[in-house]
């Protein structure tokens, strides 16, 4: 059974799209979509067996990808990622910077070092592999960047590094959309809420514990999908997206809508989209 997209088949043929953290969870599904809209994906990740597996998935489906193992933190490296994936496909048309990770912490007490991993994975990455692939392929030819970054609004409590970094990608977003413009290069943010993912599976038994909780504050009252995240990325790759640039798609539910002041109703009226024939529910969702 192929991908279940809602885009036309071919919708991105002839292209290539470099997929950071291209891997697993969100990431592995926008590798699946896009392969199936007919792109060359080049999977980008620190992990080569993860990459491999994503691959022969990609392969067996009759679709076209490539891995390449690169820490996006290493400029030499991220350097070597570019034209290795040049090389191999001839061009790069996208990016999604979706290669992140955090873990849960009080600010009182983070370590200095805690801190910049955090920054340099979620933030400073995200820039180099942006620039290098603009410098490499997007300034002479255009094209399109989506930054994944997160439901940072009103702040991050118990993850401050990671909230700073997606917030400082967001602003660079909004740099970058104005700067490249001239090139044809359009740049965009897609910011997950509570997706089900296998990144939850990574969690101390107490967080996976509230991620069984988290429905009950979501207006939809369910979390939400790896390919509803991934649907929006298609979107904003896409020639329909043409005239969206510095601008950011919320995949939240409306978590960040809610108020103290008005109570949420239970019910079970929004339908979940799933369309990757590939996915596999976190096991943190799953009560002990």
């Amino acid at each position: 059974m192929p991908y279940r997209s809602i885009f036309r088949p071919g919708l991105f043929s002839g292209r290539c799209i470099i997929v950071t953290g291209g891997g697993s969870g969100i990431g592995r599904c926008m590798a699946h979509e896009l392969a199936s809209l007919g792109a060359a994906v080049a999977l980008v990740g620190r992990s080569p067996e993860k990459l491999e597996r994503v691959v022969g998935e990609v392969d067996e489906d009759g679709g076209i990808a490539s891995a390449h193992v690169c820490d996006i933190r290493d400029e030499d490296a991220v350097r070597g990622m570019v034209g290795d994936v040049v090389r191999r496909h001839r061009s790069v048309d996208g990016l999604v910077n979706n290669a992140g990770g955090q873990y849960i912490q009080p600010i009182s007490q983070m370590k200095t070092r805690g801190w910049k991993a955090v920054i340099d994975t979620n933030l400073t990455g995200g820039f180099i592999v942006a620039r290098e692939v603009y410098r490499a392929c997007l300034a002479a030819h255009g094209g399109a960047i989506v930054n994944i970054i997160a439901d940072i609004w009103g702040g991050w409590p118990g993850s401050a590094h990671s909230g700073a970094a997606r917030a400082g990608m967001l602003s660079f977003t909004e740099s970058a959309a104005v700067e490249w413009a001239p090139s044809g290069v359009r740049v965009n943010a897609v910011a997950p809420g509570w997706i089900a993912s296998s990144g939850m599976d990574r969690y101390p038994p107490e967080a996976q514990a509230m991620f069984r909780r988290l429905r009950h504050d979501v207006p939809l009252k369910r979390l939400g999908t790896e390919a509803e995240v991934s649907a929006a990325v298609a979107f904003l790759l896409s020639p329909a997206a043409a005239f969206i640039t510095g601008s950011v798609v919320r995949v939240d539910g409306g978590v960040p809508n809610a108020r103290p002041v008005w109570e949420l109703e239970e019910h079970e009226n929004s339908k979940p989209f799933d369309g990757f024939h590939r996915s596999v529910p976190p096991t943190a969702l799953k009560e002990p």
